[in-house]
């Protein structure tokens, strides 16, 4: 199997060990905040240990846009990124499916509890925070040994702040992967537009703040 292929099939399986293990704990959480927080952060850990060197670990449609407007991918690799995640979210799915059933696997999409206008809002911000803090920390060579925890401490973060209010997601597959196998669709053109349009504004916010290049920290 060649590199690219590699890439591919890391970003499936990225994407597949997110959702299934993320899903899993808020099934077993009977919606404590703190399991489904740590869930998904620790379910990304495990994706970016497992197959981050091979992809670069994005497991998320708008990781992989920030990269692009970042040229560090071109639009065909992010496009192919973009497919290789959606199908491992639907198969997360499908074992979500497996190991419970439909209304269970609703349980598990991103749903809003505020209205549409502030949910959207929150995922512009919290996916622009959460892109912002990858472009930089997978940038700099100050935090090489800590690039993966930052990273999924983030998303623990985001989980405690919004999966009561919004559903946290922050990533389009994420959502999809849910809601085409619970059939949930409520207002998923904002779990859609939010993320993207929040990971151009964390680009746009990375690039004002580093303008790409990165000093050694002062003494």
């Amino acid at each position: 199997m060649d590199k690219g292929m590699r890439a591919l099939l890391a970003e499936f399986l990225g994407a597949f060990v997110l959702l299934f293990l993320g899903g899993l704990s808020i099934l077993s959480s009977g919606g404590d905040l703190i399991v489904i927080a740590f869930g998904f952060g620790l379910a990304l850990l495990a994706g970016l240990y497992a197959f981050g060197e091979v992809s670069g670990g994005h497991f998320n449609p708008a990781v992989s846009l920030g990269a692009y407007l970042d040229k560090r991918i071109d639009s065909t690799t992010m496009v192919k990124y973009w497919v290789a995640q959606l199908a491992g979210f639907v198969v997360a799915g499908l074992g979500l499916l497996l190991a419970s059933d439909q209304d269970a696997v609703a349980g598990t999409a991103t749903v809003a509890s505020i209205d549409v206008g502030s949910a959207l809002l929150l995922e512009i911000i919290l996916t622009a925070v959460f892109v912002g803090v990858i472009l930089a920390v997978t940038k700099s060579q100050q935090y090489q040994g800590t690039v993966f925890a930052a990273i999924s401490l983030t998303l623990v973060g985001i989980h405690l702040a919004s999966a009561h209010l919004t559903g946290a997601s922050v990533n389009p597959g994420r959502t999809l992967g849910s809601a085409i196998i619970g059939n949930e669709y409520a207002d998923i053109w904002v779990y859609i537009v939010g993320p993207m349009l929040g990971a151009a504004i964390g680009w746009v916010m990375y690039r004002l703040v580093t303008a790409g290049e990165f000093v050694d920290a002062p003494e």
